[in-house]
């Protein structure tokens, strides 16, 4: 059961505003940059540069874990880089972009909120 939209919305405003913050951007940051700044934060290096398709697979490391929690995929360990791995379990079939956009939302939340849960608030 999704949580009511507005709550959804006020959090999710929140993880965009903590992020720009502590990032010292103007803008606030869309999924896709969230998605990207999870798969660094999962990845836990920072070369000085990701080409094209590292950024792409650090963006694919971040849907991963934030659906490992559901069963869709599972974590399978690492390899000689240090990139973690994951292993699909079940196709992910929520409907319409702007559906799978909303439950990624949600689990970006959650995954927030853990974080402040184990670390202390995110400043």
């Amino acid at each position: 059961m999704m949580k009511e939209d507005w709550k959804i919305d006020f959090e999710w405003l929140r993880v965009r505003h903590l992020i720009k913050d502590r990032m010292g951007k103007n803008d606030l940051p869309d999924v896709n940059a969230v998605l990207f700044l999870i798969g660094i934060q999962e990845l836990g290096q920072i070369p000085d540069e990701f080409t094209k398709e590292q950024k792409q697979d650090l963006m694919h490391i971040a849907v991963c874990r934030l659906l490992e929690e559901d069963g869709y995929y599972e974590f399978i360990g690492f390899d000689d880089e240090g990139w973690p791995h994951y292993e699909e379990r079940r196709p992910f079939k929520e409907r319409g972009v702007k559906q799978q956009e909303a439950f990624l939302k949600e689990k970006i939340i959650s995954y927030f909120h853990t974080l402040e849960q184990e670390r202390g608030p995110i400043e």
